[in-house]
C-alpha cells in the first residue's frame, strides 16, 4: 500500500487542516512529518472552529490513527494545551494519537532562543513565529537535541540542564534586551512533560513499514507550504525543515517508492505571513478586500496575511518539485465579487521575460506579467455541485488545469467541511 502525500503549494495557509479532515475517512493513519506549533491548521465542522499545530487533522475522526513523525518538532506546553481543548471537546485522543521516539522536544530556552535572535536582526529580521522552531532544528542537526525517547531514560533531566545552561549563554551572547524567567517558565515545561509521557510512544518508522505492509492506508500531512522549505524556499525567509514531499520520506522514514498520490493545495490566490518577496502582492483595494473576505489572518500568530494575486510561476515550481498528481483549490468564494482577475503567468526577469522561478525574486530583480480573467459575482458558499459553479470560474479553473498539466479535483467553496466540491 503506497502512503498520499498532502501538501501546501504556497507559503503556508493554503487551508490544508480543512483538506486532511475532509479526507480522513478514506484513511487508516493521519501521520505529521515536520514542522511543529509553528503549523496552525484550522478545521471548521458544526458550526465550530478547531486549530490543530502539532496534532495531526485527523484527530477528530475516532477511526484514524494520528501519528505525530520524527520529523517533527514538540513543545509540551503547546502540546498540552492542544490536548487539554480536546479534553474539552470529548475527544478520546489517548486511543488514536502516538508519538515518535525520535521527535525532537522544544525546550523553553529554544523560545529564548529564538526572541533573541529575531531581536538581535532588526530590520533584518526573518519573521520568525519565535515558537523556537529554528533552534531546535540546529541542535538537532547540531547533534544536541533531545528527543521524546530521551525522556524514558533516567538521566534525561541531566542532559536537559547541560543544554538549558548552554543556550543561556549563548542568550547572553546576543546582547539584546529578552526579559525572562527561566525557572516559571521551566516549572510549566515539566508539568506538560509528564503529560506527554502519559501518552503512547512508538518507533514510528517500523509502526509506519508494518503499516504499510499490512496494507493499512496512510496520509502524511505537510505543516507551512512548499515555498517555505529549507531548500526550495525563497531563502532565508523560510521554515527550519523540508516542507516538500521529500520531507515526508525523512520525516516518518517512508522509502520513496512507496509514495503514491501527491495532494497539492493551493489557494485561488495568494498569501504570505512575515518578511520576505511576494512578487504578486497587492498594495491597494483589491489586496484589502482578499485580506478581510477571506480572514486572512495567522492561525498561530494572529499577523494579517499579506495578500496578492495568483503567482503560477511559483506554482508550478511547487508542483514539479514535490510531482503533485492532483490538486485541491481553496477559498474561490473569496474571489467572488471581482469585476477582473489576474494570474502572474511569467515575470519580467532583469529586462527578460522568464516562465520559471528564479533564484531571487526580490522586488528590484522581477515584475510579475499578468493574465486577465473575466470575474464573477455568485456566492459560491451555497453551492454543493460542479454544475453550480459559474461559467467564469470554470473558465478560471479550466485554465490553471491547462497551464499545470494536472487535474484540479477539488474546489472549496467556504470553510466548513460540508463547503467541498469534487470534481
Amino acid at each position: 500500500m503506497a502512503v498520499d502525500l498532502l501538501l501546501g503549494l504556497q507559503w503556508g495557509d493554503e487551508g490544508k487542516g480543512k483538506i486532511v479532515d475532509v479526507l480522513t475517512s478514506k484513511y487508516d493513519i493521519i501521520a505529521r512529518f515536520q514542522g511543529g506549533p509553528n503549523a496552525g491548521h484550522t478545521l471548521v465542522f458544526n458550526g465550530k472552529k478547531h486549530v490543530l499545530h502539532t496534532i495531526p487533522s485527523g484527530i477528530f475522526h475516532e477511526d484514524a490513527m494520528n501519528v505525530v513523525g520524527n520529523g517533527v518538532v514538540i513543545d509540551p506546553v503547546i502540546f498540552k494545551k492542544e490536548l487539554d481543548k480536546l479534553e474539552e471537546q470529548d475527544v478520546n485522543y489517548r486511543k488514536v494519537l502516538l508519538i515518535s521516539r525520535k521527535a525532537h522536544l522544544i525546550l523553553p530556552t529554544h523560545r529564548l532562543l529564538d526572541a533573541a535572535s529575531e531581536a538581535s536582526k532588526g530590520k533584518a529580521k526573518i519573521g520568525s513565529t519565535l515558537k523556537g522552531i529554528g533552534p531546535t532544528y540546529m541542535d538537532k542537526t547540531g547533534r544536541n537535541g533531545i528527543r521524546v525517547g530521551d525522556i524514558e531514560l533516567a538521566d534525561w533531566k541531566k542532559k536537559y540542564r547541560a543544554l538549558a545552561n548552554k543556550h543561556q549563554a549563548m542568550i547572553d551572547f546576543y546582547d539584546v534586551d529578552i526579559q525572562y524567567d527561566l525557572e516559571d517558565l521551566e516549572k510549566d515545561f515539566f508539568e506538560a512533560i509528564e503529560v506527554l509521557k502519559s501518552l503512547t510512544f512508538i518507533d514510528s518508522e517500523e509502526y509506519v513499514f508494518q503499516a504499510i505492509k499490512s496494507g493499512q492506508s496512510i496520509l502524511a500531512e505537510g505543516a507551512q507550504g512548499s515555498l517555505l522549505d529549507i531548500d526550495f524556499g525563497t531563502y532565508p525567509y523560510v521554515t527550519s525543515s523540508n516542507t516538500t514531499a521529500a520531507g515526508a520520506c525523512t520525516g516518518l522514514g517512508i522509502a520513496p517508492n512507496k509514495v503514491g498520490e501527491v495532494y497539492g493545495i493551493f489557494k485561488a490566490y495568494t498569501t504570505r505571513v512575515g518578511s520576505g518577496p511576494f512578487p504578486t502582492e497587492l498594495f491597494d483595494e483589491d489586496g484589502e478586500t482578499m485580506g478581510r473576505v477571506g480572514h486572512e489572518f495567522g492561525a498561530t500568530t494572529g499577523r494579517p496575511r499579506r495578500c496578492g494575486w495568483l503567482d503560477l510561476v511559483a506554482l508550478k515550481y511547487a508542483c514539479q518539485v514535490n510531482g503533485v498528481t492532483q490538486l485541491m483549490m481553496m477559498k474561490g468564494d473569496v474571489l467572488s465579487g471581482f469585476k477582473t482577475l489576474k494570474v502572474c503567468t511569467a515575470y519580467k526577469y532583469k529586462g527578460e521575460t522568464i516562465w520559471h522561478l528564479p533564484y531571487n525574486i526580490e522586488e528590484d530583480n522581477i515584475s510579475p506579467i499578468y493574465t486577465e480573467f473575466k470575474g464573477w459575482k455568485e456566492d459560491l458558499t451555497k453551492m454543493t455541485d460542479e454544475s453550480e459553479l459559474p461559467k467564469e470560474l470554470n473558465d478560471y479553473i479550466a485554465f490553471l488545469e491547462k497551464e499545470l498539466g494536472i487535474p484540479i479535483k477539488i474546489v472549496s467553496v467556504g470553510p466548513d467541511r460540508k463547503q467541498t466540491i469534487f470534481r
